[in-house]
């Protein structure tokens, strides 16, 4: 009997994308605590549809999640690619925490989720020492701190996801002026503090998101 997976029809081809796409979308929103009872809604079709199209919401969350990884690993690559050290870590810390900012999902799936764990842990792996080389990079520069290393940079993405999720609805850059912050306190040396991309929450801005914000509980 032949191994070779079959091509899908054309409507059980549609109806993968539809998922995937509304997939996309849900997770970015809500985190991976959405269910395919939304995926599905979100989707226009059956839940049914959407368990003969994936076999449960983990493999749904390993096909959607394919795609961010590969960016992530070309936003490394090409910070490692960068001649100038310094330039090469910030720009990697701010387009990471970007991906995150746009994408909830992603961010719990990097950061914090137990979801597909032996497939993010492999991953992890992966980075951990590209990571530790955007360091050294920087720190042997003399752009660094000295005492800074790689795991400093997982508290700078903790840090600033914090932000992210508290100003999401108010002002959804503000996570841009907290990392300007944290990497004005990296560099070993400037002659001035860098100009700060936002500006700050306002009292009603500040009220508001606090009234909202509901710390992870992941």
């Amino acid at each position: 009997m032949s191994t070779v997976e079959r091509p899908l029809r054309a409507d059980a081809a549609r109806n993968r994308a539809r998922l995937v796409a509304a997939a996309k979308d849900v997770f970015a929103e809500r985190g991976l605590d959405a269910t395919m009872d939304e995926v599905a809604r979100r989707a226009g079709v059956g839940v049914g549809t959407a368990y003969r199209r994936f076999r449960n919401r983990d493999d749904l969350i390993a096909a959607l999640f394919e795609e961010r990884l590969d960016d992530y690993m070309r936003l490394l690559d090409n910070a490692l690619a960068d001649s100038d050290p310094w330039a090469g870590l910030s720009g990697f810390l701010e387009g990471s925490m970007e991906m995150q900012a746009e994408d909830r999902g992603f961010k719990e799936l990097l950061l914090q989720s137990a979801e597909g764990r032996e497939r993010v842990r492999l991953f992890r792996a992966r980075i951990r020492p590209l990571v530790r080389e955007l360091v050294r990079r920087a720190r042997d520069a003399g752009e660094l701190r000295a005492d800074v290393v790689e795991d400093d940079v997982l508290l700078v993405s903790l840090m600033t996801g914090a932000i992210s999720e508290f100003s999401a609805g108010v002002e959804p850059q503000l996570w841009r002026r907290a990392l300007a912050l944290q990497l004005d306190g990296l560099r070993a040396h400037r002659t001035e503090p860098t100009p700060l991309p936002v500006g700050p929450l306002n009292q009603e801005q500040a009220d508001r998101a606090m009234a909202a914000w509901r710390p992870s509980r992941r």
